[in-house]
């Protein structure tokens, strides 16, 4: 212990007051006139005056830049929205004719011995295909082409050699697609 308390007795030599006072207006002089980086390789620091306008101006950028995107994407999603009402009251419109279509195609197919008739009916019926065709709705192609789940709803199952399995023997119904999108699916009847 006693050679402890020797060590922590050692006088400490003070400089003169003059001395220190003279070191530290010389460190603050040369603080003041130079910026001097933190640690070597690193840049000086700047004073807030003199980076304030920079990254101001950044931000209202920044700002206006993300508001642009907002927009941008505000008026592609009201696009497909007014798109999308625009397609499905089309859809609409045509399922009402649908039934219509079925009438007159039935008609075709019966026996009449009146040609004025069926004139009529066929002339009726190119009209309205002609009318559907214009509006972009398409008949699904169903007899003699494979099952598609997506597109024909199968009501019946028949055993036939002549036909390979899972396609369509028999359409009762036609159906109808505008665009990629089903207005009615057709009615079928499915070879095993």
């Amino acid at each position: 212990m006693s050679k402890k308390k020797e060590k922590q007795e050692v006088p400490v030599q003070e400089a003169p007051a003059e001395e220190v006072l003279e070191e530290q207006s010389e460190e603050v002089e040369t603080s003041e006139s130079e910026p001097q980086a933190d640690t070597p390789g690193q840049e000086p620091e700047t004073s807030p005056e003199e980076a304030g306008p920079v990254q101001e101006a950044t931000v209202p950028r920044e700002q206006f830049l993300r508001l642009a995107a907002e927009y941008d994407n505000y008026r592609k999603r009201t696009a497909r929205e007014k798109e999308s009402l625009w397609t499905d009251a089309k859809a609409d419109t045509v399922q009402a004719f649908l039934p219509v279509y079925d009438n007159l195609e039935r008609a075709l197919k019966q026996d009449t011995a009146d040609e004025a008739y069926k004139k009529g009916v066929e002339m009726t019926m190119n009209q309205l295909k002609e009318v559907f065709a214009k509006l972009g709705v398409t008949e699904i192609e169903a007899q003699g082409k494979p099952f598609d789940p997506n597109l024909h709803n199968a009501v019946m199952h028949i055993e036939d050699e002549n036909l390979e399995e899972n396609t369509v023997a028999q359409v009762f119904q036609a159906g109808f697609m505008l665009g990629e999108k089903v207005i009615r699916f057709a009615m079928v009847q499915v070879a095993n």
